[in-house]
């Protein structure tokens, strides 16, 4: 942690900051599984609103 003291004796702490590093494009396997994760997202939303639908 990095600390100074200002004039008047008050103390400012500042975090570390992380290394940086690029993010890497998904690799097809990686995208295929956000695809199926998309479609049971919408899958299951839409049966709930659906299902607020039938009971309301």
């Amino acid at each position: 942690m990095y600390t100074t003291i200002n004039e008047d004796g008050v103390l400012n702490n500042y975090a570390t900051e992380p290394k940086m590093y690029y993010a890497e494009y998904p690799a097809i396997w990686e995208q295929r599984r956000y695809v199926i994760q998309g479609a049971v997202a919408t899958a299951l939303v839409t049966a709930l609103v659906l299902f607020g639908f039938v009971v309301s």
